[in-house]
């Protein structure tokens, strides 16, 4: 589903720092997702600032994220559960519905569903690298 020309139009930095922070002062007050994020992230305004600049880059496509989602995540595998993902999709369609037009809101849900299986797919689903008999 490609964004039409008339939400990008509507869609700017300010709004999408507006959901940022809104939902994750939602995730850090959460009872699931709270502790996880809490205790992997020691800078929430410079994680926050990431956040929004992700966004930015995947629907406005600025460019501006420099990171590597899938290698963040790795790092906490151990407390990261495919429910927890649930959780989070939740809060993000919650607060996307309330703060954004109807047509906007589901295309952030749909963005952040399809990060959400890529990530699971990555963290969970992994097929060996190097399976025995593998050549070198």
């Amino acid at each position: 589903m490609s964004m039409s020309g008339d939400i990008l139009d509507r869609l700017d930095d300010a709004g999408l720092k507006n959901v940022v922070h809104n939902f994750y002062g939602r995730v850090r007050d959460d009872a699931e997702l709270g502790p996880v994020f809490n205790d992997a992230i020691s800078d929430w305004p410079h994680h926050l600032g990431k956040m929004v600049d992700f966004w930015s880059s995947v629907m406005l496509t600025t460019g501006r994220y420099k990171g590597n989602p899938m290698m963040m995540h790795l790092k906490h595998k151990r407390r990261i559960t495919p429910e927890l993902f649930d959780r989070w999709l939740a809060l993000w369609a919650e607060t996307t519905d309330e703060l954004m037009p109807p047509d906007i809101a589901a295309a952030l849900q749909a963005k952040a569903g399809r990060i959400s299986e890529s990530l699971q797919l990555g963290m969970f689903f992994r097929l060996d690298p190097h399976p025995s008999g593998a050549m070198a």
